[in-house]
């Protein structure tokens, strides 16, 4: 995937964003000020960095910018962003969200109703052609795709051909590395770069990636007035995991597209969600919109219970929550509120870049054990 320079995304992940120029340092340093000394006579120049951003968030924003092909604009978490966008919205609109979706998303937008009707939000399983109807009159559509756990893909061609106004997707799990959604119509990217960006499980960040750039001036706005400003370590953090983000995606998506194989022909498993798999209901969607499947996906056992024992068994791939690391993680997603939608027994794994077959291992042991 080359851009407007000819350069390949592996080249652009690794020289984008750095100082230029004889004496200037190879990395974005890290910039622990608030304050700046004011240009003499009121003339233009960096003063507050709540205000006029650090240069490490506009090395972050010049990288993940050009990666999704639009204006970037870093917040402090990717709940921060997913807020900037929404508050983006007048009172009362109406908005339209995935039935799998992120429970963080789905938790504000619940505020946000029960707030004397902040916005109107409509649920719509959006893999089903049906309810394209659904966002034929939405102030705004979002999207997740892949989705959050059950590992869905939206056709968001399709839905942004059919949507009446704006259309954001959560590319979290994608990476721009595997999917582009402004390409494909969408006005906003929306990044939680704590995970795959980072990678490394030690930091909060989140990114909006606008098509228009007067949306972009919009979000910069909200970011200075909530003051949801990321620090500038994790700006830092951020950059240098981005670096490295080919290299440990193509690590992670061949081992989970192994371990996937491997997890259909386990006497304990039912269902495997991935849509790299030939026999997924997602897979020929997945080939004509992504660049790859990812390094998520989930599958599913007897029960909770079974589940639960197979994730407290796992001894190389770590228990917890988040995604996106270069350790693989586990999780019982049923577990948490408003995941009523998800199978008891459905097990998300996040594949890291361990040695496939010391996952593999790793996870048959905690299977058989388990069953």
């Amino acid at each position: 995937m080359a851009d407007a320079t000819g350069l390949r995304v592996e080249t652009r992940l690794a020289v984008l964003g750095r100082p230029t120029g004889p004496g200037q340092p190879l990395n974005v340093p890290i910039v622990p000020a608030s304050n700046f000394r004011a240009a003499p006579g009121g003339t233009a120049g960096r003063e507050y960095s709540r205000d006029d951003g650090t240069p490490g968030w506009e090395a972050l924003e010049e990288l993940v910018g050009d990666l999704e092909g639009g204006s970037a604009v870093c917040f402090s978490s990717g709940m921060a962003a997913i807020a900037a966008v929404l508050e983006l919205l007048p009172v009362g609109a109406r908005v339209v969200v995935p039935r799998d979706s992120y429970t963080g998303l789905r938790a504000l937008l619940a505020d946000g109703a029960a707030a004397g009707g902040r916005w109107a939000v409509t649920t719509v399983d959006v893999t089903d052609a049906g309810a394209l109807a659904a966002v034929a009159d939405a102030d705004l559509v979002w999207l997740e795709t892949p989705s959050n756990p059950l590992l869905d893909v939206v056709d968001v061609a399709a839905v942004a051909a059919a949507a009446g106004a704006l259309v954001a997707v959560d590319n979290t799990f994608a990476t721009p590395l595997l999917q582009n959604p402004l390409a494909l119509g969408a006005d906003f990217a929306v990044h939680s770069a704590t995970k795959f960006i980072g990678g490394h499980s030690d930091l909060l960040l989140g990114v909006v990636v606008c098509r228009r750039p007067e949306d972009r001036a919009r979000l910069v706005r909200r970011r200075e007035v909530a003051g949801a400003t990321p620090g500038a370590l994790e700006a830092f953090l951020a950059l240098r995991g981005a670096r490295t983000l080919a290299v440990r995606l193509r690590q992670a998506q061949e081992s989970a597209g192994e371990l996937a194989r491997r997890l259909a022909a386990h006497p304990a498993v039912g269902r495997v969600r991935y849509p790299g798999l030939p026999g997924d209901p997602h897979a020929a969607l997945a080939a004509r919109q992504m660049r790859g499947p990812g390094a998520v996906l989930a599958f599913e056992v007897a029960d909770a219970a079974t589940a639960d024992a197979v994730c407290a068994g796992v001894r190389v791939i770590a228990s917890a929550t988040s995604v996106g690391g270069v350790e693989s993680t586990i999780e019982r997603r049923a577990k948490l509120p408003g995941q009523e939608h998800v199978p008891a027994g459905l097990v998300r794994l996040s594949v890291g870049c361990e040695h496939v077959e010391d996952l593999w291992a790793d996870l048959a042991a905690a299977l058989d054990a388990g069953a």
